[in-house]
């Protein structure tokens, strides 16, 4: 299964209510040994099969193409280790039996320099109220364009 962390709190909307082209910001979560990101470049692309929770599908659903995206490793490693975006918006997800699943198409950007660890978040005051550490369970999250930069920031060190 894989899982995303995503990044924006609220979908943008200009003032008639329509999608706005505000890019938005997410954090997916992976287990790598089911899925790396080693495996995502490879690919060079990826649909985001097997969420099975209402808010990260909820939180699929409000993604929009060129948004930005954060790819964490969970399970042992627990660190940021690239940013991907989103080249395809929300459609049925193929995998599921049953029931109303999302899924979405994600493509690699870049790796960061190094990993950001949940540790070194958890300790970074600006990073305390993010989504990774409040809701530690959700695998797609949205996130804060200040949040993002934070992350990306700290793995270019």
């Amino acid at each position: 299964m894989r899982t995303l962390t995503a990044a924006s709190q609220f979908a943008a909307h200009d003032i008639a209510g329509l999608p706005s082209t505000m890019k938005n910001f997410w954090l997916v979560k992976q287990e790598p040994s089911s899925y790396s990101w080693s495996d995502f470049v490879a690919d060079s692309q990826t649909s985001w099969t097997g969420v099975r929770n209402y808010s990260a599908r909820n939180n699929l659903r409000r993604m929009q193409n060129g948004d930005e995206v954060l790819f964490y490793h969970s399970g042992d490693d627990k660190a940021v280790v690239g940013i991907a975006k989103v080249i395809r918006t929300a459609y049925r997800d193929s995998t599921a039996k049953e029931g109303d699943w999302s899924t979405v198409d994600l493509a690699p950007v870049k790796p960061l320099h190094r990993p950001v660890t949940l540790r070194e978040i958890k300790s970074h005051p600006p990073l305390k109220g993010i989504a990774l550490v409040r809701q530690s369970r959700l695998s797609v999250m949205p996130l804060a364009k200040s949040e993002f930069g934070e992350i990306v920031k700290m793995g270019a060190k």
